[in-house]
């Protein structure tokens, strides 16, 4: 089992364990420190979600952060269990920040139960993950909430929101997203 690094807030430098799933490839240190620069590094009073948290390190991240809660949602069992067994290692297992939800993500955005200041959306690629879930977006976003997309193209819109920041790392496009 990997390993991978979080790199700010209260437990910056903390390790947490990357399941061997497939397609599953955590956010590489270097976007996650440039995506926390344009959010600002305080995320205290956010509703965030990790739509498709495999490692859970953008969900990990923004506790660390301060958010006020943290929606993490896997359906990979092994992914999942190593959530739980990061979030153990944090102390914080069943408890908030931190929200740990085995489901689908499309069945679970569709539920619409909570909604949202931050949306992380790092779906599988070319499995149009993105597409399915554009249409659910205002079930579970709050007014003025923003998306973090991460994918193999770039995403200029996503239904009312629009791309005011990107990147690019090798094959990986990354975008802040905010609505119009």
């Amino acid at each position: 089992m990997s390993r991978i690094r979080i790199t700010g807030g209260v437990w910056r430098s903390r390790l947490i364990k990357i399941a061997p799933s497939e397609g599953l490839r955590p956010t590489p240190d270097r976007v996650r420190v440039t995506l926390f620069n344009w959010l600002g590094q305080d995320l205290s009073g956010l509703c965030c979600l990790d739509l498709f948290a495999g490692s859970g390190v953008l969900g990990f991240e923004a506790a660390s952060r301060g958010a006020a809660m943290v929606t993490l949602v896997e359906q990979d069992q092994s992914a999942f269990l190593a959530l739980r067994q990061n979030a153990q290692a944090l102390g914080v297992a069943g408890n908030e920040p931190l929200e740990l939800i085995r489901a689908d993500a499309v069945k679970f955005a569709a539920a619409g139960t909570r909604r949202y200041d931050l949306i992380f959306l790092d779906p599988p690629y070319r499995q149009g993950w993105i597409e399915r879930i554009a249409q659910l977006l205002p079930g579970i976003a709050k007014p003025g909430a923003r998306l973090y997309v991460e994918a193999e193209h770039a995403v200029e819109t996503l239904g009312e929101w629009r791309s005011v920041r990107q990147g690019r790392a090798g094959q990986v496009f990354y975008q802040l997203l905010e609505q119009a």
